[in-house]
């Protein structure tokens, strides 16, 4: 997820991957309770969850690109990336 100039191993793909499928399904599940003209307040609840798992998927993937591309740009004096970062931050949050 870093730039491709910067050698590395995200050691947390598979776990993104499979928090990401899992949300994709919750939301799949919310598209079919809307359809279904199902109560607003479970959408919301529902919504509400999804939310929560997405910032969990940010979580896991901040601390993996800390933990590796800042580390490697940090020790390649690449301050280009911790800005991209900065940027990212911003819209994320």
């Amino acid at each position: 997820m870093c730039k491709k100039t910067h050698q590395h191993i995200h050691t947390e793909t598979k776990a993104v991957l499979n928090r990401l499928s899992r949300a994709i399904g919750h939301m799949e599940s919310i598209k079919t309770m809307v359809k279904n003209d199902r109560d607003c307040s479970e959408v919301l609840i529902q919504l509400a969850a999804v939310k929560s798992a997405i910032n969990g998927i940010a979580k896991v993937i901040l601390k993996d690109h800390m933990n590796h591309c800042i580390v490697n740009a940090i020790k390649a004096n690449d301050n280009e990336v911790i800005e991209e970062l900065k940027k990212a931050i911003d819209k994320f949050l």
